[in-house]
């Protein structure tokens, strides 16, 4: 009779995976389909980060939750806006950002891309969402302190990227498509160099 109990709780395990298997594939499905429209990712991702403000400010607590939070956000900044190949500490043969004028224009590709970075911004903002309806995270502290050492990490780390970035001459940020500004048509149109 043993067996019988076996069957039934594996084939329920197995029922379990399945229909795990399935729900993970159609998260991925939609994350997929959400990749090219970036505007609406980040406003449903603001609109989370307001919901979580809210939600701490009603509360009146649960500041070591929110401190942990944006020490793991400035983290993913720093990885958002650093090279994947950093030319400070490892001089490679692969793509490397040019520090001289003459050298060959190479495009700037990111440590973390910015659906990656989307993503676990979002994933930790859901996590420390669900977290303050614990108690138990709610730590008694006092909150200007972890607000002053949080901004006095914040600018000295950024202060350190943006030095690297002068140092390494590159912008992390696209700020759309560059227009060539080439030289104008001259008025004579009798002069031209091309023979015809």
């Amino acid at each position: 009779m043993e067996g019988v109990g076996d069957d039934g709780a594996s084939t329920a395990a197995a029922a379990f995976n399945q229909r795990r298997h399935e729900a993970s594939k159609l998260f991925q499905h939609y994350l997929d389909k959400s990749t090219p429209h970036a505007l609406y990712r980040w406003i449903g991702t603001f609109v989370l980060v307001f919901l979580y403000a809210l939600r701490v400010y009603y509360v009146q607590g649960f500041y070591i939750v929110s401190y942990g939070l944006g020490i793991y956000i400035l983290n993913l900044l720093i990885g958002f806006l650093s090279p994947l190949v950093d030319p400070e500490l490892e001089p490679s043969d692969g793509p490397m950002l040019p520090t001289r004028d003459s050298d060959e224009f190479k495009p700037f590709i990111r440590r973390l891309p910015e659906f990656k970075f989307w993503y676990a911004i979002t994933k930790a903002f859901c996590v420390a969402f669900f977290l303050t309806f614990f108690s138990m995270f709610d730590v008694p502290v006092f909150w200007p302190i972890l607000l002053c050492y949080w901004v006095v990490l914040f600018a000295l780390t950024m202060k350190r990227q943006i030095m690297h970035m002068i140092k390494y001459k590159y912008i992390p940020l696209n700020l759309g498509k560059q227009k060539y500004s080439g030289k104008k048509a001259s008025a004579s149109t009798g002069n031209s160099p091309r023979a015809d």
